[in-house]
């Protein structure tokens, strides 16, 4: 019988009674109907508030309007909108009528998106106006597609989201879906290569609300919430749609990219209780001298996840506003967060431990499960697992292992039962026999006053041995020279062991990203 440290087993709340017959957005917008919080704000955007009766009535004109259109149950519509309240009432008009939403980046090329409309083979686009011309070309090309809607553009053109929705009825009785029907797609974020089309099920949805949002963020219906994190983003899809609409909170959204400037204003105009963020953006916010003081905001509570969160950060982010970042780790292939700190019980520096729910184990190279210290890939078992990668059998068999999905992390933990993050498997280093993980020298250079970020890499020494090296970005006016990377140097070994101390430094202006944030050390080590 393994250890509580190598299989963790924290307490499972009761099951959700989910019935067999289900439509997730049917159940995400009637709950706030029946409990008479249909004047309530559900979305404000760039353009204004809308309430739950509103999102309400354009979802259901949304499924009838698709349906009139001729797209039947289970085929596929590719959803690539800003955030804004078009956003949500497409992706649940769709689910409510049987049609999968793949809702996808808002920030990649034209390629992408090719890529991502012949794999998925949509019949339909529904597209942002500014992104249109990225996509007026795919018409032709993409067999399937035959058809592209435009949001946000006006009503005049044919072929924009209000003409196409404004004669269809307001009322619409769900197709009648299983709680394991395709509900929705997410692509993988393509950290460590090509993305994958992500098969979600209809029942996953509410319950990444019931088990993570509600016990652990003490979400309720008086929040108001805003995430830097997009919806097309599973974290962010989590952040401000799921949950808000399954408390009946009000979700903030933002249509442009989450520089600080643009979070701060929301943040001060719109006073969210709860912010979703990720490590970068946290970094980039201390970092600016636009920060708001704390009795600006009317913060409760922030999150963060993406990759694991600098413990100064989190500390720093605490000084100035007094409220605690709630690390944690989720996946698209597990839909949001399955291990975290929690309120009340925060280790900077860890990513807690396991959400009441999912179960969790740290595997070795050879199958072994690991003891505490020593680094194992994590792999999680719970309810809101992906049903597969579509048209992509051979990773979904080495991801999805009966009931256990590899996360592809490696982690430790400690013998009181807190996960430590260290980095992907292919990210680690072996430096003299010995483990090395690139998070742990990170976020050690990103405390020196001089590093806004950092990424380490393995590369090879004179005599073929693998040792660290750093890219670094450094603050607004910190000049690059010899002479800083030799304080790096000297920082690193005053904080680590002396073999972990990167051998050399590349100070570079920006570090190569996932849209959604998340350092993309194959690039960097092709480079290395």
């Amino acid at each position: 019988m393994p250890e509580l440290s190598q299989v963790d087993r924290k307490a499972s709340p009761p099951l959700i009674n989910i019935p067999r017959q289900y439509n997730a957005a049917h159940d995400l917008i009637e709950r706030n109907l029946s409990a008479g919080r249909g004047g309530k704000a559900a979305v404000i955007d760039d353009h204004g508030r809308y309430s739950y009766q509103d999102l309400a009535d354009r979802a259901n004109r949304v499924a009838n309007a698709l349906t009139a259109a001729g797209v039947l149950q289970e085929q596929r519509i590719l959803l690539c909108v800003h955030d804004t309240f078009d956003f949500p009432c497409t992706f649940l008009g769709a689910i409510k009528a049987g049609i999968v939403p793949v809702a996808v980046n808002t920030l990649l090329t034209q390629g992408d998106y090719e890529y991502m409309l012949t794999d998925s083979r949509a019949v339909v686009a529904v597209v942002s106006y500014a992104l249109l011309p990225l996509f007026e070309p795919l018409l032709g090309r993409v067999p399937t597609l035959k058809r592209i809607i435009v949001a946000g553009a006006p009503e005049s053109r044919p072929d924009s989201l209000a003409a196409f929705v404004k004669d269809a009825a307001s009322t619409f009785a769900p197709v009648n879906t299983t709680c394991d029907d395709p509900c929705f797609w997410l692509y993988s974020s393509g950290s460590t290569g090509a993305p994958k089309g992500t098969v979600h099920v209809h029942s996953s949805l509410v319950q990444t609300a019931e088990l993570f949002a509600v016990p652990m963020l003490g979400i309720n219906e008086q929040d108001v919430v805003f995430s830097a994190a997009k919806l097309f983003f599973a974290y962010g899809l989590g952040n401000g749609l799921t949950f808000p609409m399954a408390v009946g909170a009000t979700a903030v959204l933002m249509a442009e990219r989450p520089t600080p400037d643009a979070t701060f204003k929301r943040m001060v105009e719109h006073r969210p209780s709860i912010f979703y963020g990720a490590p970068t953006g946290y970094a980039g916010m201390l970092a600016s001298p636009n920060l708001p003081k704390r009795s600006d905001v009317a913060l409760r509570l922030c999150s963060s996840a993406g990759e694991a969160l600098p413990e100064d950060i989190g500390k720093r982010w605490h000084a100035h506003f007094g409220v605690d970042i709630i690390d944690g780790i989720g996946s698209t292939e597990m839909l949001h967060v399955f291990l975290s700190n929690k309120v009340g019980d925060v280790r900077y520096g860890t990513t807690g431990k396991p959400v009441p729910g999912y179960e969790v184990r740290l595997v070795g190279d050879e199958g072994q499960l690991v003891g505490p210290g020593e680094p194992g890939e994590l792999q999680v078992k719970g309810p809101t697992a992906a049903a597969c990668y579509w048209n992509n059998r051979g990773k979904s068999r080495s991801t999805f292992l009966g009931e256990w999905t590899r996360s592809g992390d490696k982690y430790t933990v400690t013998a009181d039962g807190y996960y430590i993050y260290s980095g992907r498997n292919d990210d680690m280093l072996k430096v003299s026999g010995i483990y090395v993980s690139p998070i742990e020298v990170e976020s050690v250079l990103i405390t020196h006053e001089s590093v806004l970020e950092a990424a380490v890499v393995g590369q090879e020494d004179v005599d073929k041995l693998i040792k660290p090296k750093a890219y670094v970005v450094l603050k607004p006016g910190i000049e690059a020279t010899p002479e800083l990377a030799d304080a790096l140097k000297a920082h690193v070994k005053a904080h680590l062991a002396p073999y972990k101390y990167p051998r050399w430094f590349d100070f570079v202006a920006e570090l190569p990203k996932t849209a959604t944030g998340k350092i993309q050390r194959f690039k960097l080590r092709a480079n290395a």
